[in-house]
């Protein structure tokens, strides 16, 4: 009779790892694609506010060049003086790479430790 108990034991234990193991794979995979799904609408979002905001940029930019190349009688001393202000935008944020980086790596881990 103890062989018995024993091996429905084993049985049920057996029943029991497998369930357990196909639902975590289930709960992995569902959490994967949550994970993706939100990564794609975060990129969408991003990357049509971006496109909305270069566009912008660039008008703003071109606009700015013919104002100061209409105050310094030069258009290409306008532009220069526009692209110089980029370039040093540009070595302002590669100096502050290191405080942009936390930030964003809090952000996005967010969205893969936060439960379903």
């Amino acid at each position: 009779m103890a062989f018995e108990e024993i091996k429905e034991n084993l049985v049920e234990a057996e029943a029991s790892a497998k369930s357990y193991l196909e639902n975590s794979h289930k709960y992995y995979k569902l959490k994967g694609f949550k994970v993706m799904m939100k990564a794609i609408v975060v990129f969408a979002k991003i990357a049509s506010v971006s496109t909305m905001l270069v566009l912008a940029l660039l008008f703003l930019s071109a606009s700015a060049a013919f104002w100061v190349g209409e105050a310094l009688n030069s258009e290409a001393l306008g532009f220069l003086a526009i692209g110089c202000c980029y370039i040093l935008f540009g070595v302002i944020l590669y100096l502050l790479r290191d405080k942009l980086q936390k930030p964003l790596l809090k952000k996005f881990s967010e969205f893969y430790f936060d439960e379903i």
